[in-house]
């Protein structure tokens, strides 16, 4: 029985993962100098609310490209 995925599907998953995990590093929350302060600019910027988000879309599709990919 031969098995399940090849040494490319797993190297395609793990690319996947890597994307995935940057996208939620990008996702998360910096410590805030200020705790008393709310910076907009901090929560609502364009890495947190678009690129990261993007990111983790990219990997999960790279992810099921890995699944589906055959010999």
């Amino acid at each position: 029985m031969s098995p399940l995925f090849t040494k490319e599907n797993y190297k395609w998953m793990i690319i996947g993962a890597v994307i995935i995990a940057l996208g939620f590093f990008l996702m998360s929350g910096g410590k805030s100098s200020d705790p008393n302060i709310f910076d907009y600019k901090e929560v609502y910027g364009t890495t947190r609310i678009t690129i990261a988000p993007i990111l983790i879309v990219i990997g999960l599709a790279i992810e099921i490209f890995a699944i589906f990919k055959k010999k």
